[in-house]
């Protein structure tokens, strides 16, 4: 009993010697807990941004558009004239739906021609369409019964008898980007992208860690002591084998009738901007912790709420600012907004320039600093290849 005591004291300060192994055993819980409470913390969706078309400009439009910014849930980001590129400004701002107020919608009210309100959603996320559209069928639906009962009963009919009359007019839903409505297709793209980074961190974890663990690295800088050259030689193989999971990617799209199809230069450029941020970001984390645990360990706790930080499920919009910080230095944020727009929505290219750029900025940040510290490291390690050379000399 004695000796069992002894050694689970033993594990005991085997687990607090490891200067990592304590800080993440106590602080990932805390960290996590602290991250998924705040993203989650409104328990409910509000204020999505939806655009409405104002054909008619009247004081009954502007009436149904004051009604739609009273409700929590939406409110109006953009009043236009005309329908013209309301798509495109709708992605670009981020706007769940397009609702669009009929020419001549008060006058047609008031000769009882039943004018029709069309709004049209944006059904890329399921939360986030299914909570506007739910809203704007209950701000119209509100105002059919306001208008139906005011103009029956300036006629001297009963309320009773004017709530049961006929509609002053007709509201409809279109569903766009509809086969995202299919579970399957909404999170699997998603989750099978995260997947991939994690997969990459996780090689990159051991790149250079592995190399000075193993004291190769000497060799390495014996082959090539140029530190471009030596990011390149690391940075190739991943960019190649991630070939291989994208036809993969491509297979399982076949196999659960998922067609991925878009314009191949976007989705090729994008593809090489996160695959080159994930690896100089991987290649910072495994340089700066010259062990292939600690920095599997770091660079895990980055990719693990990486997809719930990304906004792909939940809007990033009712994260806290500190937290949407955070998930603007994680790629796979960018890229999940980039495959959103090139493969579900069909936006136009040029909407993911903005994400692309991010994309570029982590990459050419993480690239100078690995850049920085790899020459630190060579020039000591040729350093030291010159003192051995000499030692043997004599």
């Amino acid at each position: 009993m004695k000796n069992i005591f002894h050694l689970i004291i033993r594990e005991f300060k085997l687990f607090f010697k490891n200067p990592v192994l304590p800080v993440l055993f106590f602080g990932a819980p805390i960290l996590y807990g602290i991250l998924m409470g705040n993203v989650y913390k409104k328990g409910n969706v509000t204020d999505l941004p939806i655009i409405v078309v104002d054909e008619d400009n009247t004081t009954t439009s502007h009436k149904v558009i004051q009604m739609l910014n009273d409700n929590e849930s939406i409110y109006v980001s953009d009043i236009l004239p005309s329908t013209f590129n309301t798509k495109e400004i709708a992605l670009k701002n981020g706007s769940e739906v397009v609702l669009v107020i009929p020419r001549n919608f008060q006058a047609d009210i008031l000769q009882q021609k039943n004018p029709e309100i069309v709004y049209f959603v944006n059904a890329s996320n399921t939360l986030t369409s299914n909570t506007a559209s739910i809203a704007i069928a209950t701000v119209l639906g509100t105002m059919k019964a306001g208008i139906t009962i005011q103009s029956l009963q300036k006629k001297g009919v009963p309320a009773f008898v004017a709530n049961q009359s006929y509609e002053p007019f007709k509201s409809t839903m279109i569903r766009q980007n509809i086969r995202s409505g299919n579970y399957l297709y909404f999170m699997l793209p998603g989750v099978l992208l995260t997947v991939f980074q994690q997969v990459l961190l996780l090689g990159l974890a051991l790149s250079f860690a592995q190399e000075f663990e193993t004291g190769s690295f000497k060799e390495l800088v014996s082959k090539t002591s140029n530190p471009f050259k030596i990011l390149f030689v690391k940075t190739f193989p991943y960019i190649f084998m991630s070939i291989f999971i994208y036809i993969l990617y491509y297979i399982f799209g076949m196999f659960y009738d998922m067609k991925l199809q878009t314009e191949f230069w976007p989705f090729f450029y994008s593809a090489i901007a996160f695959i080159l941020a994930v690896c100089f970001m991987g290649f910072l984390v495994s340089i700066l912790l010259p062990n292939q645990l600690k920095a599997t360990e770091v660079l895990m706790v980055v990719a693990t709420p990486s997809f719930i930080l990304s906004g792909f499920t939940w809007p990033m919009s009712q994260m806290p600012k500190w937290i949407q910080a955070i998930a603007d230095c994680i790629p796979l944020t960018h890229y999940l907004k980039i495959f959103r727009i090139l493969f579900i929505e069909k936006g136009n290219p040029s909407l993911i320039q903005p994400h692309l750029n991010s994309l570029i900025i982590i990459g050419s940040i993480c690239f100078v600093l690995s850049l920085a510290i790899l020459t630190i490291k060579v020039n000591k390690t040729k350093r030291e290849l010159r003192k051995e050379v000499e030692t043997n000399e004599i």
